[in-house]
């Protein structure tokens, strides 16, 4: 069962934004799945995906085409049961050509605290090898490596 659970406070939104990119930094498509309802509903740049097979369809395709992905997420704002988010994320793609995705999400949860809509609109920026910022081993986010802000990002 995801936690924490809506309605949020400052302190429960940013844990619940620090378990997605934990989540996401994974890069299992099939864990990350069952943090949304069956029934998911995404819209993701151009994309729309509903329920969580489509879901791991979704996120097998993009982790095969963005390389050594990092994923760093931070709270925008909240209120209820919805958070938004900004984020940025570094990746290769398979000729080895850099990039920063920017870019900010929606969500919105159910009462049992699972993600039942998630609205991203993302930016590719194409980048240097040596601009990268992300330097951690693939996975989590070490607790002291900087954030978003941190960088100024």
């Amino acid at each position: 069962m995801p936690a924490p659970l809506p309605p949020f406070s400052h302190e429960t939104a940013t844990q619940k934004v620090r378990l997605a990119e934990d989540g996401w930094n994974s890069r299992d498509p099939q864990r990350v799945s069952l943090v949304y309802t069956p029934d998911s509903q995404w819209r993701n740049r151009a994309e729309f995906v509903t329920g969580r097979a489509e879901i791991v369809a979704f996120l097998t395709r993009k982790w095969a085409k963005e390389l050594d992905y990092r994923l760093i997420k931070e709270l925008w704002a909240f209120t209820g049961n919805r958070i938004a988010v900004r984020f940025a994320y570094e990746w290769h793609d398979d000729s080895n050509n850099w990039f920063r995705s920017y870019g900010n999400e929606n969500w919105e949860f159910d009462a049992e605290g699972l993600m039942q809509r998630r609205f991203a609109c993302i930016n590719d920026l194409p980048i240097k090898e040596s601009d990268r910022k992300f330097h951690w081993p693939l996975g989590r986010r070490p607790d002291d490596h900087p954030g978003l802000s941190d960088l100024g990002l």
